[in-house]
């Protein structure tokens, strides 16, 4: 195993280490460098519900890189060809929205994985392959060790196939999208917080990277069960902001 693997995130909770991060939606590179002064273990770059193009995004990969926080991902649904270009630039994982079925989830992986494994296009020379200095053999090995895929459970059907969808070889973890989950559940659906407990209780999603939204504060989430703790960093902002009135 490369000493780059060795650290990486994947790596670090396939051991059973529980981390906390934040979600960051805007382009801002020193909100970027202060979570990881303040030491987060990693930072979530929400180019769903975000602006950040391929250029921002290779800035804070940069420049968390030089602090040694890894960096998550977030592209659009679908958006794979996003997602691969994030991993040349060195981002340490995706974190898939709408993974509704285990044809998205063998269609993510695909996107991820270098031939035979995946579709995704080989090269060394980008800041991944430290710009051609490394093997083809030490960066292919390295992206396969450290490249860690979260899939997003967001609707009814997502949550009743999440054990076959968390089955698929390639997929890590998962994380329930609850405000989409909202959005898309019918009357006739359980409610939201019953989803959230049904695939957290299933015996098939027991042995995925379990990812929660945090809704409090990070103790409390390891204590309900999350491995991985996302802090919403707009929330936490604006709850900052609202503090400061008169």
């Amino acid at each position: 195993m490369s000493g780059l693997a060795r650290s990486s995130l994947r790596v670090r909770l396939l051991a059973g280490e529980r981390v906390s991060g934040a979600l960051v939606r805007m382009p801002c590179e020193d909100v970027v460098e202060m979570l990881a002064v303040a030491g987060l273990d990693f930072v979530l770059i929400d180019c769903e519900h975000g602006p950040a193009d391929v250029l921002a995004l290779r800035h804070h990969l940069a420049l968390a890189d030089a602090h040694g926080m890894p960096v998550l991902v977030r592209p659009g649904e679908g958006e794979h060809v996003l997602a691969q270009r994030a991993l040349d630039q060195g981002a340490q994982g995706i974190v898939a929205p709408h993974v509704d079925s285990v044809a998205d989830a063998e269609a993510l992986v695909r996107a991820l994985r270098y031939p035979p494994r995946g579709v995704r296009g080989f090269a060394t020379y980008p800041r991944a392959g430290r710009f051609g200095t490394v093997t083809a053999a030490e960066h292919r090995a390295t992206a396969e060790e450290r490249t860690l895929v979260i899939a997003m459970l967001e609707s009814p059907a997502a949550i009743r196939d999440a054990g076959a969808v968390l089955a698929v070889d390639g997929i890590d973890g998962y994380l329930v999208g609850t405000a989409d989950l909202g959005a898309v559940r019918s009357a006739d659906d359980p409610t939201v917080a019953e989803l959230l407990a049904a695939v957290r209780a299933d015996p098939a999603a027991a042995s995925a990277i379990r990812c929660d939204l945090a809704t409090g504060d990070t103790a409390a989430a390891f204590g309900a069960g999350a491995q991985v703790v996302v802090h919403n960093l707009a929330h936490v902002l604006m709850e900052a902001f609202r503090g400061l009135r008169a």
